[in-house]
């Protein structure tokens, strides 16, 4: 049944597509999405994703320049189904996809640096200076990129010392004290030999006080050095090499409490995490073949402290500290048969090693409300009192993870047809040592004469157990596409494919606070007993996706038009909560399954060399369809935090100047998302809102500026919301915003 829904739905586009090509434009005209600007190395697809069977958006450099776009978040709602909420920290990386997503752990997206894998979503939000061209591919990519890229894959290209020498300047202010500066120098050694050297820094003072300490709650600032090296000893052989040091220090969380309105919470919030990468990538090209390796090295150090109540009261903070390497090995191989076989193999590895340090300290409020008070309604006669108004609930872990990977794609064409079949066996296993640790007491009254109480006993709570625990996964991820040539411009077909998607599982090491909460609670003949396997350990999450859609190219080629239709069977899908009741930890659980189906389009149109047309319109509609969370059936309730609806669209003209400058650009643009459920029940809600942005840039020669502004409209709308300890809580999103942008380009391209 499926497979003939998406039979029909393929000669929907086919017929859609002759429609929007029915009349051609007079003038040719090169889009700016399609490549040649700045040339790219894309180690396993073709450099240009029109070519492909696969949903895609490209962004390259002038749109990122004109978008303001520094960090991957900044790509929210371009592409089609693709949302990437700005809340939180740097530490926060949504991104959901297609109805699919992750708030912690595990990501749905892969993100690639110059084809350098990052592993760990946390390090996904930095400012990467100087990006040539940003490609955001939907759909399971699992075949080819392994774990954790179910929803899709981000691809980002730097810009290379041998296409481009000389020297690159920005600087940027704006409203909330905003202040970027990066400056970057491209030289060419020698023939064939290139080295570029960038630096970059941001501070924004913020824009939302926290009550309680008079400050900004969402005040940050941060930066990076990058060092890229590019060199072709000779014709056949490459070698790049980037290593990028990065910081970012956050000041708090703009989490306002839902029955005030107002952020005020008493307890130090912040986020800090230094970040070190290096990757190098090795390609020799032969006569209809070509072998690659792809070696990375990564480190993150980073500290997340909450206020977890964010109350003007003491119930309790959390500290994460953690410490992880990770080393990355991936070796590709690919080559062509005559003109009508291509194929691709490889080998993928990696190694991960995470130490971490993760208290929860209890004050005087929590005690005595989550604990105190709870055991003395039920034991009114030998009320309690604690021996002290703070106390710590200890847990370190060690987590090692590693995994090894064998792929495989064989490509066929036929005329105009053009089959493809992929297959990856993915092994993974990840460990946990754990120790919590707890070290307080209580005393007993006898309250019988209330009168006179008198000590009844002193309870000691002395804690401290360790264990092991481990967890292997082996999936295997098959894909088939099909796509049609069509009888036009070279660049347009049709396609049907279905792949496989896999997300790996692990552990829930923020739930260890919960447990030994629990515990301390059943010594007092309260509360519920985890089974630590249980309630600790999450499994992987697993879908097929089947895909309908369509790349046309048209009105001698001032047309690109792109459309899918996708239906997603989700099983195991990992959704983040809070435990029910006033506890400390979130916990990432299996919903059972999940159904997601829906329909992309996006458009670019240019008229001429002043006008340019980018919009897209996303639909997902995805619902439970069998998850119990233990206190009601929640089968058919949409999927939290993932939206119906995004929507993209922005105009630009270009007006040429004979005298003073070169040219005067103006730039319209609107960004919509909704309607977004915040909880498993969907009795919260943002509905759909719309944000709209605009651009002035004055061109001449060598210096570019820009004035800019977003949600030009005040628009008011939130970015999240959430419960913690039985009350709700949401971030408002961005008011309205301004700033100026100075570029200057003191080079030139090869």
């Amino acid at each position: 049944m499926k497979y003939r829904l998406l039979i029909a739905a393929l000669l929907w586009i086919y017929g859609t597509s002759a429609a929007i090509c029915a009349e051609p434009a007079d003038s040719a005209f090169s889009l700016e999405s399609t490549v040649g600007e700045v040339t790219v190395t894309a180690i396993k697809q073709k450099a240009d994703l029109t070519l492909h069977p696969l949903a895609s958006t490209v962004i390259n450099r002038r749109q990122v320049e004109r978008l303001n776009i520094a960090t991957v978040k900044g790509a929210s709602e371009i592409a089609p189904n693709f949302y990437i909420p700005d809340y939180g920290s740097r530490m926060t990386s949504s991104i959901y996809v297609r109805g699919i997503g992750a708030r912690i752990d595990q990501p749905v997206v892969g993100l690639n640096v110059d084809n350098v894998p990052f592993l760990n979503k946390d390090n996904y939000d930095f400012d990467l200076p100087d990006i040539a061209r940003m490609e955001i591919i939907r759909g399971p990519q699992s075949t080819l990129y392994g774990r954790n890229t179910m929803g899709g894959l981000i691809n980002i290209y730097t810009i290379s010392p041998l296409n481009y020498q000389g020297s690159r300047v920005m600087a940027e202010t704006g409203k909330g004290d905003l202040l970027r500066m990066a400056v970057s120098h491209y030289q060419l050694l020698k023939p064939g030999l290139g080295m570029s050297l960038s630096g970059d820094f941001h501070y924004f003072g913020g824009l939302f006080t926290n009550e309680y300490l008079g400050y900004k709650a969402d005040r940050e600032k941060g930066g990076s050095l990058r060092w890229k090296t590019d060199w072709k000893p000779t014709s056949r052989l490459s070698v790049e090499n980037s290593a990028w040091f990065t910081l970012s220090r956050t000041s708090g969380y703009p989490y306002a409490y839902e029955e005030s309105g107002e952020i005020n919470y008493n307890d130090t919030c912040f986020y800090r995490r230094n970040s070190f990468a290096d990757g190098l990538t090795i390609r020799y090209a032969g006569n209809g073949w070509s072998l690659s390796g792809i070696t990375s090295v990564q480190y993150i150090d980073d500290n997340m402290t909450l206020d977890q109540d964010f109350l003007p009261l003491d119930y309790f903070t959390l500290t994460q500290k953690r410490h992880e390497w990770a080393l990355t090995q991936d070796v590709i191989a690919r080559g062509r048969v005559g003109e009508h076989y291509r194929w691709l193999g490889g080998a993928f590895g990696f190694y991960k090693h995470t130490s971490m340090d993760a208290p929860v300290t209890f004050r005087h409020h929590g005690i005595e409300r989550l604990i105190e008070e709870k055991r003395n309604d039920i034991n009114p006669d030998y009320p309690i009192e604690w021996d002290e108004r703070s106390f710590v609930l200890g847990s370190n872990f060690r987590m090692p993870t590693w995994g090894v990977a064998l792929y495989h794609e064989s490509e066929l064409k036929a005329g105009r047809w053009n089959f493809a079949l992929g297959m990856r066996l993915d092994y993974e296993r990840v460990g946990l040592t754990y120790r919590s640790s707890a070290n307080t007491g209580y005393t007993v009254y006898n309250a019988t004469d209330p009168d006179n109480p008198t000590v009844f006993s002193h309870e000691k709570i002395d804690i401290d157990d360790t264990g092991r625990l481990h967890k292997s996964f082996i999936e295997f991820l098959p894909k088939a596409t099909v796509s049609y040539t069509l009888p036009m411009h070279s660049q347009s077909k049709v396609y049907l494919s279905a792949g496989k998607g896999y997300k790996s599982g692990g552990f829930n090491t923020q739930m260890f606070s919960d447990v030994l909460q629990q515990r301390i609670m059943g010594m007092m003949g309260l509360g519920m007993k985890y089974d630590i396997d249980d309630i600790v350990g999450y499994a992987p999450e697993k879908s097929w996706n089947y895909e309908a859609g369509a790349h046309i190219v048209c009105a001698d080629g001032k047309v690109l038009t792109d459309l899918a239709l996708f239906y997603i069977d989700c099983r195991n899908q990992q959704v983040t909560t809070f435990p029910d009741g006033t506890t400390t930890g979130r916990i990432t659980t299996n919903a059972g399954k999940s159904r997601s189906y829906g329909a992309e389009v996006q458009i670019s149109y240019a008229p001429d060399s002043h006008w340019l047309l980018n919009a897209s319109y996303g639909y997902t509609h995805a619902t439970f369809t069998r998850f119990n969370n233990g206190i009601s059936d929640l089968s058919g309730k949409f999927v939290p935090y993932a939206p119906r609806n995004t929507l993209y669209a922005g105009l630009t003209y270009t007006l040429p100047l004979p005298r003073f400058v070169d040219s005067i650009e103006f730039n319209a643009n609107v960004r919509g998302v909704g309607k977004i459920f915040w909880d498993e029940e969907n009795t919260r809600t943002q509905p759909f809102y719309a944000l709209a942005g605009g651009s002035v840039t004055v061109r001449y020669k060598w210096a570019a500026l820009e004035l800019w502004g977003k949600n030009l409209t005040g628009t008011k709308y939130n970015v999240f919301s959430f419960k913690s300890i039985g009350n709700s809580f949401y971030q408002k999103g961005r008011p309205i915003t301004w700033g100026v942008t100075l570029r200057m380009n003191f080079g030139q391209a090869n």
